[in-house]
């Protein structure tokens, strides 16, 4: 817009009048991508104190069902020693069967922990586990909405688990329930760089006996005082390694970040993404808004999230979101907000919903007919009409097909 109006007219500040209206448009706002570092400096938790007293949860699903049903598996962290447990467990399940899974494995075995760090899954935010874990004495700490990286502990375990999974599925075959207890000893037993050490020295004060290095065959012989003395100089010093470790991740994450801050009051639009429909309906869900809204800022939560003034057609979305969900607002007098009325999943996520069957065709091919329907689809920014199979259409929206 510049290069085309200083050839034809000039005055005082016309490059930054025109980067000023061009920053006020409202179109722009909610379509253009930004390209630069994500906002949100990383915020490490807090060092735990002790062993289990802090610890993440989180699950792999997904996976192929066993002879016993099992189709998930339950991974709990200890944030201090690194040490897990990988429980088996089903989809099917109720909070009350989680419940009876978490004293069975983790309380008869550590005790009740202080704080539990876990997303914000159906599991986790259901009545019943709120209720134990208050009647417990222990305190849940959500992950913010869409934004994982809050339980990166359990999110790496996740990754690790995978690829050993998928090892034992190369050499073993699909029966990953029977190798689960080796896979987490093969993961207690492994170097952690955090730590410098195995999860299993840092739980129990004493590297593992195991066939790949018979170094301390037998107990050490610490007795008293002695005992109580190496088991606190060892904590000790895995807390400064943790410290140590946060320090050097922080360094390098921020170096990617940008520090981006909000004042209560202000309005932000909303990061969306449209991606049901992306692949099925070719560039409708790809030229879709990325963001939407604006929505007032009632108030900040931690250094890096924001709640916001949701409208009530979103009342089933957390109000709390990470800021690099967030883009500013720069108002203009001439902007006109129109808020749609748009079904999120969620995820953020929305899908495209058709209207009416427009018309029918047949293409005849060699060796059978292929039906396909004419479909008028709407999102909250436009309509499209698109050719899509029959049989699938009939099977997803046979409602179209009695009007």
């Amino acid at each position: 817009m510049y290069q085309d109006l200083k050839e034809v007219y000039w005055w005082e500040g016309l490059k930054r009048d025109v980067a000023e209206f061009v920053s006020k448009c409202l179109v722009c706002q909610q379509v253009k991508a930004e390209h630069q570092k994500p906002a949100g400096l990383l915020q490490p938790l807090p060092v735990p104190e002790w062993k289990w007293e802090h610890i993440a949860m989180d699950f792999v699903t997904g996976l192929p069902r066993t002879s016993g049903g099992y189709d998930s598996i339950w991974i709990v962290v200890d944030r201090l020693t690194k040490s897990a447990h990988f429980l088996p467990v089903k989809t099917t399940y109720g909070a009350a069967q989680y419940a009876r899974v978490y004293v069975d494995e983790i309380v008869r075995l550590h005790g009740i922990p202080i704080s539990i760090v876990s997303d914000r899954g159906a599991q986790f935010t259901s009545r019943f586990w709120g209720k134990l874990q208050e009647a417990l004495g222990t305190k849940l700490d959500f992950s913010t909405a869409f934004h994982p990286q809050t339980g990166g502990q359990s999110e790496r375990t996740i990754q690790t688990l995978e690829d050993m999974l998928r090892a034992c599925v190369i050499d073993l075959g699909v029966r990953w329930e029977q190798y689960l207890p080796l896979v987490e000893f093969a993961y207690n037993n492994s170097f952690q760089t955090s730590i410098q050490m195995a999860p299993f020295e840092a739980l129990y004060g004493r590297r593992c006996r195991s066939p790949v290095g018979w170094l301390e065959v037998g107990e050490r012989k610490l007795l008293g005082p002695e005992l109580v003395q190496d088991a606190t100089e060892k904590i000790h010093m895995i807390r400064q390694r943790m410290l140590t470790a946060q320090s050097r991740q922080k360094s390098y994450a921020d170096n990617r970040r940008r520090d981006l801050e909000f004042q209560v009051g202000d309005h932000v639009f909303l990061k969306v993404l449209p991606t049901k429909g992306v692949m099925r309906f070719g560039k409708k869900g790809k030229l879709s808004p990325r963001y939407i809204g604006p929505f007032e800022i009632l108030d900040k939560v931690g250094a890096v999230a924001y709640r916001l003034a949701l409208p009530p057609d979103l009342s089933n979305i957390h109000p709390v979101f990470h800021v690099s969900m967030l883009r500013k607002y720069n108002p203009d007098p001439s902007h006109v907000i129109r808020y749609e009325t748009i079904q999120l999943q969620d995820d953020l996520t929305y899908e495209e919903q058709p209207v009416a069957i427009l018309d029918r065709q047949v293409k005849k091919l060699r060796s059978k007919d292929v039906a396909s329907v004419k479909v008028l689809w709407w999102n909250h920014t436009s309509e499209e009409v698109t050719w899509e199979a029959e049989d699938e259409m009939r099977t997803k929206h046979p409602h179209l097909f009695d009007m």
